[in-house]
């Protein structure tokens, strides 16, 4: 008789409980701004937010219910690659967005091409290194990494979307090194990419200014160092209990994206610290069981894809948090299974899926 594959339930309840946490404090959040600058009902953001939540739990059964190593398989990750290059390529030709092309509509809907280029990227990576880890420090390892990453954060870059950019890179990073790269190459690595990535950094305007404005933002308070001055304030007058839900001030056109790449300052001052340290807690709980889900995994390509989508929530966690608390300068990357957006929902939603999908398989061959 087969054995009965087991989830991890600690990783699946810490999920729950942000998305859970995600419906209550985008409608907190977005209320008001629904009504005075969208001219829309109050619930106008969280009936979008439960909308793709209620997708993404399905996604996550979904792939919950597939063998992962289903994706290893040449089709899958050629077709998820060709799509995402293509994706991030078509957005080029459509109306800019804020003075950026990050959006493809799809049906009527928008849709972010680089949320799903993260998984796809992820799952090259693992399945190269699978196939090659005993050949690590080869020319015929790297170089394919190197190009297929290039070319999915050039294009991203272009959009442009640095932030995102960063957070894949870094992905891919931590994943070869953990594949057993050698010291050397981690350092030729650095020296070469560094310089670049201050160039692309230094390239345009705005990015100039975010950084200079992160270094001190009250030399421009009503300018580019509003928004993180705001954060700070919504963050130091939530206390240690808050003011109570829907009693923040900060997200009423204080914080230029209460319910976006801003929610955790709406989360820390209305709930307090106790509030945002259960958040907290949550990633951290995410982080632990897939780092421990890395180490259980039956093969290496679980292994390698459980660590990547382990790093994807944990990077964007830590970088969207850090922007918040004025540690690092905005980059527009959102808190994952947190913020309002139906792309970052559905792909964070699908990579739970695909790692509690691992755990299945690690539990049944433990």
């Amino acid at each position: 008789m087969a054995r009965k594959l087991k989830s991890d339930k600690l990783l699946f309840l810490a999920t729950l409980l942000l998305v859970c946490a995600s419906v209550v404090m985008v409608y907190s959040a977005s209320a008001v701004l629904a009504m005075d600058r969208f001219q829309q009902p109050p619930y106008f953001f969280l009936f979008k937010q439960v909308t793709w939540a209620v997708l993404g739990v399905c996604l996550l059964s979904l792939a919950m219910r597939v063998n992962y190593r289903s994706l290893k398989q040449p089709v899958v990750i050629w077709t998820a690659l060709g799509v995402s290059a293509a994706a991030l390529t078509v957005v080029f030709f459509g109306p800019p967005i804020n003075g950026t092309r990050r959006w493809l509509a799809l049906g009527g809907i928008g849709v972010q091409p680089s949320e799903f280029a993260k998984i796809a990227v992820i799952i090259f990576t693992a399945a190269v290194l699978d196939r090659r880890m005993d050949r690590i420090d080869q020319m015929t390892t790297l170089v394919p990494i190197a190009v297929v990453t290039g070319l999915i954060c050039g294009l991203i870059v272009a959009e442009p979307d640095f932030g995102t950019a960063f957070t894949v890179l870094l992905i891919v990073a931590v994943m070869v090194f953990a594949a057993g790269l050698h010291y050397r190459y981690v350092v030729g690595l650095t020296v070469v990419v560094v310089p670049l990535l201050l160039v692309v950094l230094a390239s345009a305007d705005y990015r100039r200014r975010r950084l200079l404005a992160f270094l001190d933002p009250w030399a421009d308070p009503l300018g580019d160092g509003f928004q993180i001055i705001q954060s700070q304030i919504a963050v130091g007058t939530g206390g240690l209990f808050g003011q109570g839900l829907m009693a923040g001030v900060q997200k009423l056109f204080y914080l230029p994206a209460p319910h976006t790449d801003f929610i955790y300052a709406v989360i820390a001052e209305e709930t307090g610290l106790l509030g945002a340290t259960a958040v907290l807690l949550c990633f951290g709980v995410i982080i632990w069981r897939g780092l421990h889900i890395t180490a259980a995994a039956p093969d290496r390509f679980g292994a390698f894809l459980a660590l990547g989508i382990t790093m994807m929530v944990a990077l964007q966690a830590f970088v969207n948090i850090s922007v918040v608390l004025g540690l690092m300068p905005t980059n527009g990357i959102p808190l994952p299974f947190v913020s309002a957006g139906g792309s970052s929902l559905l792909i964070s939603l699908l990579g739970m899926g695909i790692l509690l999908n691992v755990s299945q398989h690690a539990s049944a061959d433990a």
